[in-house]
């Protein structure tokens, strides 16, 4: 019985992943709203960053309605709303 094809996570060099990190980290600082592009996920994640997880290696994210632990290998992008 043949396995369904799941897409891989994108690689990305140490550089990328470093600068990933630190934006992350300024944000939580700052107390940023931010927006994350997760891979695999259909929609973004808009909010502030509440904790970052070392251990566990996940962003944890406090939107208007819920709080999303996002594991850190998979946010791709993140951005800064525009409104």
């Amino acid at each position: 019985m043949a396995k369904a094809k799941v897409a891989k996570r994108p690689t990305r060099d140490e550089f990328v992943l470093e600068e990933l990190g630190n934006q992350l980290t300024e944000a939580f600082h700052e107390k940023s709203i931010i927006v994350l592009t997760v891979w695999g996920w259909e929609e973004t994640v808009r909010g502030e960053i509440v904790k970052m997880d070392s251990r566990t290696g996940k962003v944890h994210v406090q939107t208007v309605e819920d709080l999303y632990k996002v594991p850190f290998m998979d946010i791709m992008d993140i951005n800064y709303p525009r409104d």
